[in-house]
């Protein structure tokens, strides 16, 4: 997502695979100054990979680091933009079923919606997705 909550890259997984292991998939190629991320994501390789694109990690630590972190709260609640997203996407519901169940389908119904998103976006609506 960018700043303003909307999509820049899809990636569709099985739902077995962790999402970190995508996460660097999702990072390669982009150019941005903050990652933003739940801290489900607060692994090492992770932080290793925003470091090395540039990007400031803002991304709360576990519990169970035994260094905890600092990180920018006041960002991180920005990180809303990501669900709100998420949300309208789901609000397909062919989405939110996966109805679709060969890969390319779902990857196209999923980059139509987020299309739809971007679309709002420029013809100005004020709101692209439900708060």
């Amino acid at each position: 997502m960018d700043a303003k909550g909307l999509p820049v890259k899809v990636i569709i997984t099985s739902g077995t695979i962790n999402d970190n292991i995508e996460a660097g998939n999702l990072i390669e190629g982009i150019e941005a100054e903050k990652l933003l991320a739940d801290k489900g994501y607060d692994t090492n390789a992770i932080l290793e990979m925003a470091e090395k694109a540039k990007m400031e990690a803002v991304i709360p630590p576990k519990s169970n680091r035994k260094i905890q972190r600092e990180y920018d709260k006041e960002l991180y609640k920005k990180r809303h933009l990501v669900e709100n997203a998420f949300l309208y996407l789901k609000n397909w519901l062919g989405i939110a079923t996966r109805y679709a169940k060969n890969t390319l389908s779902f990857l196209n119904a999923v980059t139509i919606r987020c299309l739809f998103l971007w679309i709002n976006s420029m013809i100005g609506k004020s709101r692209v997705y439900p708060a």
